[in-house]
């Protein structure tokens, strides 16, 4: 009912429109003629042909070649009738004149059909451009749409300004369909989802304007990619688009094309996306069961060991070879400690709950804690610390920064030979303080420098050295949550160094 109503109206329309563009005409030759009139004193009658040849002009720009044509006919009479001799009688007592009649209405339908010609090609430039702007538009929106529903936003809001319609998207999930999206006052009615349903599993445009569901005020178009089913795309045409109903077809399958083609990207990149964070937790998964079978087994098994000795054979053992065995019990303990601290910390920076307690530290304090915890661990190894006498305080989390040496130390450790130098050098430039902590090793290959701050990654030399891959890792999160930056570069005489650099506050800053 609603389209018949509509095609009534439209009807009513039109025949007005062309009832008054016929009455036009009769105006123009009218007007043409009363103008004849006024100048018959001063000009020939073949003169005041160009008077009907401007009218049939007119007729041609502003009604159409019907119209033009009629007005080329009636010139001829109204010129017949008013203004060759004998005047009032279609008589023509000068045969020439006949030729001047052939003339005007011949040249008529000439002007009339070249200027219907040059109207028709000019309106289908425009209707041509109007599709390119709108979809470059579309184009433009949906290459800056990162996610679905910016997607599905852009065709909304296109269709909405381009077509002069509404519109309702449908996604298919599975077999199934849910709204995706919709303009004001769309809403899915059952009767819209049956036609959707009925157009994603046919492939085929349904609805309005079709020969399925005709009675429907929509048009349906599946939306598909390669044959296989994307969605559905429903739109409802103002009363002034569903006159350009067919002139849009071209142009809503471009749009449907290029829809399909936005939304199937979205989605390949979703699941290129999801398949990265699954490959990633897996990386990460196998690299902490790796840490944790090596590095969490073995000084377990060195501590039961050592106590299944002292238990089984502890009676038969000097004190010198017990105390032996208690070391090295006590050091894969610390060793234990440490991997367990490591990955409790690591939590921690993962979850955000690392809370930094900032305030002016002796920079010597700092230096001094950190060089008592890793006495132990050094061995035949000097450090050579370098503090300018001018540098006295900064601010940081003392206890978070020591920890932040202690692990580039015992990195330096690691992977430098017995008896070797480790250079711990402090400087301030005024508004950073930068910490440098260097050793004599091999250094690392430099495509490793960008990533052994990275989890759970190690190098692969030396040969033997054990650990987690966490402690730089977390170096890297205690630095940066005080705001500064930690890199590593190799050394041009060998060996690698460590670089951090703080924001630097001093006294007159508290």
């Amino acid at each position: 009912m609603t389209i018949r109503l509509f095609s009534d109206a439209v009807t009513a329309k039109n025949r007005w429109r062309v009832a008054s563009s016929y009455l036009t005409v009769f105006a123009l030759t009218l007007i043409a003629t009363l103008i004849c009139e006024a100048i018959r004193p001063y000009v020939s009658p073949a003169n005041m042909v160009m008077v009907y040849l401007v009218a049939v002009v007119l007729a041609s720009l502003r009604l159409g070649l019907k119209q033009a044509i009629l007005t080329a006919a009636l010139g001829v009479l109204a010129f017949d009738f008013f203004f060759v001799p004998p005047r009032f009688t279609f008589s023509v007592a000068d045969k020439e004149y006949l030729i001047t009649f052939l003339g005007l209405f011949g040249v008529g339908v000439i002007i009339s059909t070249l200027v219907a010609k040059v109207q028709d090609r000019a309106e289908k430039l425009r209707e041509r451009e109007e599709e390119t702007t709108s979809l470059y538009c579309l184009s433009r929106d949906l290459a800056v749409a990162s996610n679905m529903q910016a997607v599905v936003s852009a065709i909304i809001k296109n269709l909405e300004v381009r077509m002069d319609a509404q519109a309702i998207l449908f996604l298919a999930d599975c077999e199934h369909l849910f709204v995706a999206g919709a303009s004001d006052g769309q809403f899915a009615e059952a009767e819209n989802e049956k036609i959707a349903q009925w157009s994603l599993k046919s492939l085929r445009p349904a609805g309005v304007g079709t020969s399925t569901f005709p009675s429907s005020d929509m048009l349906f178009i599946p939306l598909q990619v390669l044959e296989a089913p994307v969605g559905v795309l429903g739109i409802r045409f103002n009363a002034e688009s569903k006159n350009r109903f067919e002139q849009m077809r071209s142009l809503l399958e471009a749009f449907s094309t290029q829809s399909s083609l936005a939304l199937e990207r979205v989605r390949l990149s979703q699941q290129a996306e999801q398949a990265q964070i699954l490959q990633a937790r897996e990386n990460l998964e196998q690299a902490l069961l790796n840490s944790v079978s090596h590095d969490l087994r073995t000084p377990l098994v060195t501590i039961t060991g050592v106590l299944g000795t002292i238990r089984d054979n502890g009676y038969q053992l000097d004190d010198k070879a017990i105390q032996g065995l208690v070391d090295t019990a006590w050091e894969e303990a610390g060793r234990l400690n440490r991997f367990v601290g490591n990955l409790l910390d690591m939590t921690r920076l993962v979850a955000g709950e690392l809370k930094l307690k900032l305030e002016l530290c002796d920079v010597q304090d700092l230096v001094g804690c950190v060089l008592a915890a890793v006495e132990q661990r050094l061995g035949t190894r000097v450090v050579d610390v370098q503090i300018p006498p001018d540098l006295l305080l900064a601010r940081m989390d003392i206890v978070l920064m020591t920890q932040v040496l202690i692990n580039l130390i015992d990195n330096a450790v690691k992977y430098s030979p017995p008896e070797s130098l480790i250079a711990l050098a402090l400087h301030s430039d005024g508004k950073q303080l930068s910490i440098e902590v260097a050793d004599q090793g091999p250094g690392i290959p430099a495509d490793d420098l960008t990533h052994i701050f990275d989890k759970f990654y190690r190098i692969s030399v030396p040969e033997g050295v054990s650990g987690t891959g966490l402690g730089l890792s977390i170096c890297k999160g205690i630095v940066e949550a005080h705001g500064g930056r930690i890199k590593a570069e190799n050394r041009i005489g060998g060996g690698l160094k460590m670089i951090v650099n703080l924001p630097h506050k001093g006294e007159q800053d508290a």
